[in-house]
């Protein structure tokens, strides 16, 4: 690929993200409350309240903190919070902001204290105080800021200390997507990218996406890889399943990781139950990455089931794998390794 062509293919994936709230696709009450917080600061002439965006990644927070922003006609000005790690970090920010601009401030639970606490004063009077000096020398010099919105993404908000959580005036929960509006979504993001996709193949990528625009906007590309490269050049349904079969995704959605953990769970220790610890050396991972990334989704679709005695297989989880449940009842079995 030549140079030129890699700087259209980095555009072509940036503009996947919709710019306007009415090209948002699903989140049908985000949207609509955000639509009426918006008008509202609009009519008003005023900078929004701050807004806290909740929910499991690749939903469409920070897409929806650069929509606010847009719909504002204001500056965004984007960090984290594992960036954020003194208050003088934070304070250089706040200092730089423009009157009415957005701070999106992703993964907002994992602030520092001492930036977290610097935060509430900003939110709240639109003030930070910036020591001078150290020691019994020290001195507090206010610093007044211009209004401002922050926008704060998480996907755990259960972390979110009340006071920080109190400041934000409007609090949106996003949840996972449909089938049928993940469809919309990659049927919209394949226009941007300049490809032609089968309603069939649409509908393919869509019921293997987990819920998750993010993921269905990687498989799409993965589907246009392989079209190009070993099909006809046609996204459609056999493509579209060649393709997520060669990376391994299944007609569930489930990874190699994922069959990989309910292949032990069932195979070595008989469906359970069975420590996390124990569990994750099996697959060779981290405990960590099997407890964040395939758990969940384990859960929710019925696979997996966690009890205080360990992680258990469902009878959904054995007829997924080809596999014949074992006779009798298996919790009965001690538990092995952390939970």
């Amino acid at each position: 690929m030549d140079p030129d062509s890699g700087a259209l293919e980095r555009a072509a994936e940036a503009a996947l993200r919709p710019r306007r709230l009415a090209d948002f696709v699903g989140q049908s009450v985000v949207r609509e409350q955000l639509s009426l917080v918006l008008d509202a600061a609009a009519a008003r002439g005023r900078p929004p309240e701050h807004m806290l965006l909740s929910g499991p990644p690749g939903l469409g927070k920070t897409t929806l903190a650069m929509i606010i922003a847009q719909e504002l006609g204001v500056g965004l000005r984007l960090t984290s919070g594992p960036a954020v790690q003194h208050a003088g970090d934070l304070a250089a920010i706040l200092s730089s902001l423009e009157e009415g601009e957005v701070l999106f401030i992703d993964e907002i639970h994992r602030l520092a204290r001492p930036a977290e606490e610097m935060l509430y004063l900003a939110m709240e009077d639109f003030r930070v105080d910036v020591v001078v000096g150290k020691g019994v020398g020290a001195t507090s010099i206010p610093l007044e800021l211009p209004p401002f919105t922050a926008v704060g993404a998480t996907t755990r908000a259960g972390l979110l200390p009340a006071p920080l959580r109190d400041r934000f005036g409007f609090v949106g929960h996003l949840d996972y997507y449909r089938p049928e509006e993940l469809e919309v979504v990659v049927q919209r993001s394949a226009a941007r990218l300049g490809v032609e996709i089968a309603e069939d193949a649409a509908a393919e990528i869509s019921l293997r996406s987990r819920g998750t625009p993010r993921i269905a906007n990687r498989l799409l590309r993965r589907v246009r890889d392989w079209a190009q490269v070993r099909g006809s050049g046609a996204l459609d349904r056999d493509a579209a399943r060649a393709a997520l079969a060669m990376y391994e995704v299944d007609d569930r959605g489930l990874d190699r990781l994922d069959r990989a953990v309910l292949t032990a769970l069932c195979e070595r220790f008989g469906g359970g139950p069975v420590g996390l610890s124990t569990l994750a050396a099996a697959v060779g991972e981290e405990t960590e990455t099997v407890e964040t990334m395939v758990e969940p989704y384990l859960v929710r679709e019925g696979l997996l089931a966690r009890s205080p005695r360990g992680r258990l297989a469902t009878p959904a989880a054995w007829e997924h794998l080809g596999l014949t449940a074992p006779r009798g009842d298996t919790t009965t079995q001690p538990p092995l390794g952390r939970f």
